[in-house]
């Protein structure tokens, strides 16, 4: 056996067959052959018959709700500036049934764009949005591995800006999303808190370093006008937080960065090209 030193000093050994184990093959978790495909024509022709419906602005620093019918597609942008929002989904009529990005990430990847679907927690487990067109599919990977709308952080919250730095901060998108929710619902921040989950970073970019494997951020590639774009497979309930870290190239939990609007606009495609559409149904799946 091989001795190593870690860096805090406390002494490791490598087997002697570290180098095979490390070769191991690399197997691909999930087949999804097997999913529904992504059938860009079918949503192409729907959008494109589609007129604006709603329309709404979000706050910097702050978050609101928005309700888009299944069937019509949502389209986030940035119109002010580079901004990243935090999104939150629920299924319109029963919020127990919300957004899942730790089975999004497993079956589709660790950033999303045009083709992926956002999953629902289980035991429901379906497609609840598509994503339809996405302006920043161009940014692919960087040279430091980022790529852009984030699945594997969480959001900001103050629970952690408490523990990390000693300070109470109250537009955390934790705290933004919470409140949006408990305003929409009539509900206190403490009956509403337990229903916001783990997000979509819209244009937020983020990767894990090379060398520590540290889940890190930079600066959004988003410009103005900039903006990703879904198809309701359910009727939903959508919260989104402008985040307090603007771009997010510095910092975030603070009113430090410089931030903007977020825009929501709902479409409503016309009903005869949705004849062929049929909503994706709960899991069959029963327990025993």
């Amino acid at each position: 056996m091989t001795k190593n030193r870690k860096s805090d000093g406390v002494a490791s050994f490598s087997p002697t067959d570290a180098r095979e184990r490390r070769a191991a093959k690399a197997v691909v978790c999930y087949a999804t052959d097997s999913l529904p495909p992504f059938d860009a024509n079918f949503y192409h022709t729907a959008r494109v018959s589609s007129t604006r419906t709603a329309l709404q602005e979000i706050p910097p620093r702050e978050a609101r709700c928005f309700v888009v019918p299944e069937g019509c597609f949502f389209r986030i942008s940035c119109q002010h500036g580079s901004q990243v929002g935090d999104l939150n989904l629920w299924q319109r009529d029963d919020l127990s049934e919300h957004f899942f990005s730790g089975k999004t990430r497993q079956l589709h990847a660790t950033h999303l764009t045009t083709g992926d679907r956002l999953w629902s927690n289980m035991p429901y487990l379906r497609p609840i949005a598509t994503i339809t067109d996405d302006s920043l599919s161009w940014y692919g990977w960087d040279q430091d591995g980022a790529g852009v709308h984030d699945v594997i952080g969480t959001r900001c919250d103050p629970y952690t800006h408490n523990r990390l730095h000693g300070e109470n901060y109250h537009h955390c998108c934790h705290s933004n999303l919470t409140r949006a929710l408990a305003d929409t619902r009539g509900v206190s921040p403490k009956d509403a808190e337990k229903h916001i989950h783990d997000v979509l970073n819209v244009f937020m970019c983020t990767g894990f370093t090379k060398d520590s494997h540290q889940y890190f951020m930079k600066a959004s590639p988003a410009r103005k006008g900039d903006y990703i774009e879904f198809f309701a497979e359910t009727d939903l309930l959508g919260a989104l937080s402008a985040c307090p870290g603007g771009d997010c190239s510095s910092t975030h939990s603070s009113d430090d960065a410089q931030c903007f609007p977020l825009t929501v606009e709902v479409f409503t495609p016309e009903k005869q090209t949705l004849d062929t559409w049929q909503p994706f149904q709960r899991s069959e799946y029963i327990a025993k």
